[in-house]
Parts: structure tokens; sequence; C-alpha cells
């Protein structure tokens, strides 16, 4: 790999190859502004990037800085190997990747007026006025000011006008809002997983009893409210387990280590220390390192790792029992 300290600009395109540049990649006077960057792979850039079209033909990258873009972030759709944004990603218009073969990973937020991602793991939230995103993991939100479409994802919540989902939707909160109602193709499976056991999963132990995923019916679950300000009213949907959530007085939520995965997989590289679940039956510690914690959850929701269901049902005499 080239060690380039400093990048001089003589042209309107950057092409790096088999590249680590010590510095960032940023526009010293105004003609600058109007270059483009195209990755042709096996690169790492320590600082961060500006330019006016962002192309990555394929991997390994790693960026360690912020990026922004005036027009498009573009993952090209033969893309292969590992792709790190360790920072907030940001375009004045699109970021779009269709690799299914790339291990794409955003370790900051993603925020553009369009966003498309596919295989792709977003460490925060998605902010942008129209996402499409497929087979992803999003540990923040997803915030669409127009419309959202997720097909075959978990994400931490999600807030839009419009919400189109298909195949399977996997929600880490209790609850999630659209605008109008949510529009899903039949045989869509909606779950929570706020009460899934999910540091059981990570270290291959049982399921503790009572705990598991929880199936969301988007017509018995929905709640309609309706919000008053100076400017009239707006009716907001929530789509929610919080009733059944319940149950969790049943159960040492603590133990179920839920938050304490989804916050160091969200904090990756900005954690000073590497945290652990303890020891295996081999004595090798579990650690949640990024990359570990990724696979995780992809093994989630490709259905390689089995997470037990949980009707959310409950007596009343068994929480007034667990207090006494």
């Amino acid at each position: 790999m080239e060690e380039l300290k400093e990048i001089r600009l003589n042209d309107n395109r950057i092409i790096l190859n088999n590249n680590l540049v010590k510095s960032g990649i940023l526009p010293r006077v105004i003609g600058e502004l109007d270059r483009d960057v195209v990755i042709q792979g096996n690169c790492v850039v320590e600082g961060a990037i500006y330019a006016r079209n962002l192309e990555v033909e394929k991997g390994p990258l790693e960026v360690q800085g912020a990026i922004f873009t005036q027009l498009e972030l573009h993952v090209n759709n033969d893309a292969k190997g590992k792709i790190v944004f360790r920072k907030a990603v940001g375009s004045a218009d699109s970021i779009v990747s269709h690799a299914p073969g790339s291990s794409l990973m955003f370790l900051g937020d993603v925020n553009a007026k369009k966003v498309t991602l596919t295989n792709a793991f977003i460490a925060g939230s998605v902010f942008a006025d129209e996402a499409v995103l497929n087979d992803s993991i999003v540990l923040g939100g997803v915030f669409a000011t127009r419309s959202a479409s997720i097909n075959n994802c978990i994400t931490g919540t999600f807030n839009s006008p419009r919400v189109n989902v298909s195949k399977s939707l996997g929600l880490l909160l209790p609850s999630a809002f659209s605008v109008e109602k949510i529009s899903a193709l039949p045989g869509t499976e909606i779950y929570s997983l706020s009460l899934a056991d999910l540091g059981s999963l990570y270290k291959g132990s049982p399921q503790t009893k009572n705990s598991g995923k929880i199936s969301i019916n988007i017509d018995t679950d929905e709640l309609k409210s309706v919000l008053n300000n100076d400017g009239g009213k707006q009716v907001l949907r929530s789509y929610s387990v919080i009733g059944k959530v319940l149950a969790a007085d049943l159960l040492d939520i603590e133990k179920l280590n839920n938050h304490f995965l989804i916050t160091a997989a969200s904090l990756g590289n900005q954690l000073l220390t590497v945290y652990n679940l303890g020891a295996d039956e081999k004595g090798n510690l579990i650690e949640l390192t990024t990359d570990r914690l990724v696979t995780f959850f992809f093994e989630i929701l490709h259905r390689k790792i089995d997470v037990q269901e949980l009707d959310g049902s409950f007596e009343l005499k068994d929480i007034i029992s667990a207090f006494n």
C-alpha cells in the first residue's frame, strides 16, 4: 500500500488504488469544490472526505473521517470486500449501494435526500426524505420525511409519513411510528426484539424463559393519536408492544443485556476498551467487537440464529406475585 501524506488536486478526479492517505481529502480553494473521488480498492483514508461524487468501485476501504458529497456517494453493484465508514456520512443528494457482495458498514449516522442501501450495517440512524433499505441493519432509527421502504431489515424504530414493509421487519425498540397506515405485502412478518434474550443468543447459551420476539399485528397493535398544534391537527399512528412488555415485570431486563449489546455496537470504535460478556465453556472471552456484533445481528436477520417467540400474554396475578 503506497502512503500518501498529502493529496494534491490537479484535475477533476482523484483516483485512489492501493493507497494509505494520511490526511483528509478536502478542497482548499473554490475551484476544488467540484472534484470527484474514485476508490478502486485496498485504500485507507485517515481524514475526512469532501467531494462532488464519491464512487467506490470495490473494497477493502476504510474512511476514518466524516464524509460529505454534493451529489452522490455510490458503491458499485459488483463491489466486494469490506467497506467501512467510521464517522457520519452525508450527501446533499443521494447515498446509494446495491452491492450484496460487499460488507458495508456505517459506524455513524447516514443523512441524504435519498438513501438507498442493500446489505448494509448502520450503527447510527438514517435521516432522509426517502429511504429504501434492503437486507440491512439499523441500530438507531429510520427517519424519513416522505417515505420509507423497508425490506427484510432490523431497525431500532422508524418514523415516516408513509412506510412500506415487505418480507420481515424486526424492531429493537418497542414502538415505531407513521402518519399513514403501514403498507405490508402479504406474508410480511413484523416483530419486536425488545424482550429477546440477545445476551444469551450472543453467547450461544439457552434463552431465558419468558423472553423472545413478540409478533406485531399492524391492525390490532396500531394506536392512532391526534396531535394538536397552532397549525391544526395531525394524526400519528404508533405500532407498539408496550402493553405486552408489561410482561417484562416478570423478567430481569438487565440480564438480557440488550441495551449493552446495542450500545456497544453503536459506539463501536468510540469505546476506549473492548467489553465482554464473560467466558465461554472453553474459557475464551466473549468480546463485544464491532465485527462480531455485525455478524450477530445479520445472523438473526437471516434466521441463522433462532429467536424464540414470546406471545406477550400474561396474567395479572403473576405480576402481583412477582412484586410480592
